[in-house]
């Protein structure tokens, strides 16, 4: 409906459409009204889902109008949801599902897609997604949402990222059974074959997209996800938003909260309900910002506690891995967190195992008795499985508690009548601003201090007045503002450090940056007409 007259006669539609014209803005409303008609988020995301096949810059428009209110609905919580029940939701296949069985042919399969030029990658194996566990090739749906969101919140062009499924099979009797699942039947391939895949996944790409193609890894196990982090990082440009992105976008929040503890990050007490990679990535890069501060690594190390299903990490304790052995201390053992609460005596408080409840209110009131603003970090995704809610946090902390979800919680009225904005530290801060700066300068590696440069310019976008509403973060409605400040910034120190492949190096590194963000406006489809001298077109005999 949204071409002209003129284009409807050259492309020959004239007459296949109603005798309206109606603009991009016009669509929005009605793709508003058609949203708001669902009263389920399950159909809301397919409704969105089924627009981005039809019409993707249709999709990105709708995004961009209120992305507050549609970034729930495409990410966490809603993904999770449309990831379990994939199967019934599945309409078209979106990237690249390459299984075990394509050993040895991976190259050729890439030729399959139809574009030949890819800056940016998410893959995942499905085995560890959100909090939801091993949920197999359902797990295309966390590629598919995360690429969505490197387009509307960093701008990177959709048709330049690939999502990818690596199917090697799932542990999850459940969708072994299901009729409706879409991947390999069998148990997990694990041990040689599956590093083979990976190895042959890893040079396929980087032979057909070059070696500074942007490789993301999402929701991998614990086993796998720390391995191959370090077996790639340095040969390849790569990244592992649930270690790294996790730990940016908390170490951001961490930040601005202390703006309002009035103190550093090294005098903080750090504890961490749940040891696997998110927590480990966090509790890195809070060392990375405590060094960055003066305090000796030793020094920063003591002040950082794990919690894992086992209890508290300490020395001594049977198998722990290399990760965790870092930051075991020497303690007696302690399975309870409220009696490690009582004994460790944090100022910090973050949850990342995904066990929901956790933080008691017998807990959140210890924390309050011991800190004058204790922080409260409920990042585990979705819903369900947050440690406390916002509404938990302030009410047995009486409104002292400085809190950060992972996933969306309403405002909160507190009894003196002051509404507070409780700051979502979602990885959408964090990882389409990288994306966009690595993907502009042509940045080959990416190391640690990417991620504690991000954390600092989202802290600094965060104003006083956000603060005193309870605000972490930057509101939603800033997040492409947000996006191209990280990747301006990014791309600064590349060129400094001598880490940019682009060259020559831009003169204007924003403007250079703002010409390469995906448009979602309409291209015009006229034929590019125009005429010769008349002499020139006279009929020769």
């Amino acid at each position: 409906m949204a071409f002209t007259l003129e284009e409807r006669q050259q492309l020959n539609i004239h007459g296949l459409l109603p005798p309206c014209f109606l603009g991009q803005d016009a669509q929005v409303y009605t793709i508003l009204k058609n949203f708001e008609r669902l009263t389920c988020d399950l159909d809301r995301y397919m409704l969105l889902m089924s627009l981005q096949d039809r019409n993707e810059k249709l999709f990105y428009k709708v995004l961009a109008s209120d992305i507050e209110k549609f970034m729930p609905i495409v990410y966490t919580p809603t993904v999770g949801l449309a990831c379990q029940q994939y199967g019934l939701a599945f309409r078209r296949p979106r990237g690249l599902f390459i299984s075990i069985h394509d050993r040895g042919h991976i190259a050729t399969m890439l030729k399959s897609w139809p574009e030949s030029v890819i800056k940016a990658i998410v893959v995942t194996d499905g085995e560890r997604i959100l909090g939801l566990g091993d949920l197999g090739c359902y797990g295309m749906g966390i590629p598919v949402g995360k690429l969505a969101l490197y387009t509307a919140c960093g701008g990177v062009k959709p048709y330049q990222c690939l999502p990818v499924m690596l199917d090697v099979g799932t542990d999850n009797e459940a969708l072994l059974k299901d009729p409706l699942y879409i991947g390999l039947r069998h148990k997990r391939i694990r041990g040689q074959a599956y590093d083979d895949l990976l190895d042959e996944f890893m040079e396929a790409v980087t032979e057909r997209y070059g070696m500074n193609c942007l490789i993301q890894f999402e929701d991998f196990a614990n086993a796998n996800a720390f391995r191959l982090l370090n077996k790639y990082r340095n040969k390849y440009c790569t990244f592992n938003d649930d270690i790294q992105g996790t730990a940016s976008v908390a170490v951001a929040g961490l930040l601005a909260a202390l703006r309002i503890t009035k103190n550093k990050l090294s005098d903080h007490t750090v504890l961490f309900q749940g040891a696997g990679e998110a927590a480990l990535g966090i509790a890195n890069l809070i060392l990375m910002a405590m060094e960055k501060e003066g305090l000796s690594k030793d020094a920063a190390v003591k002040r950082i506690w794990l919690v894992d299903s086992k209890g508290l990490v300490v020395k001594g304790r049977a198998s722990l891995t290399h990760e965790k052995q870092r930051f075991a201390h020497e303690h007696h053992e302690m399975k309870n967190l409220e009696d490690i609460v009582k004994d460790i005596k944090p100022s910090v408080l973050i949850g990342v195992a995904a066990v929901g409840g956790a933080f008691t209110p017998q807990i959140l009131k210890d924390m309050a008795a011991l800190n004058k603003h204790p922080i409260i970090f409920a990042l585990s995704n979705p819903t369900s499985k947050a440690e406390c809610t916002a509404e938990q946090c302030y009410k047995y902390t009486e409104g002292r508690g400085i809190f950060a979800s992972g996933s969306p919680f309403d405002p909160v009225t507190l009894p003196s009548g002051q509404t507070l904005y409780p700051g979502q530290g979602n990885n959408s801060y964090v990882f389409p601003g990288v994306a966009l700066g690595v993907i502009s300068c042509g940045m080959r590696h990416i190391d640690e201090n990417v991620f504690l440069t991000t954390a600092e310019v989202i802290a600094e976008q965060v104003t006083e007045e956000n603060l005193q509403e309870g605000r972490l973060y930057p509101p939603l409605v800033t997040i492409q503002d947000v996006s191209l400040k990280i990747a301006v910034r990014l791309a600064e120190e590349a060129y400094r450090n001598n880490t940019a492949s682009t060259y020559p190096q831009p003169k204007d590194l924003e403007a250079f940056i703002r010409s390469q963000v995906y448009s979602t406006d309409y291209n015009s489809f006229v034929a590019d007409s125009y005429t010769w001298p008349e002499e020139a077109m006279k009929v020769k005999l």
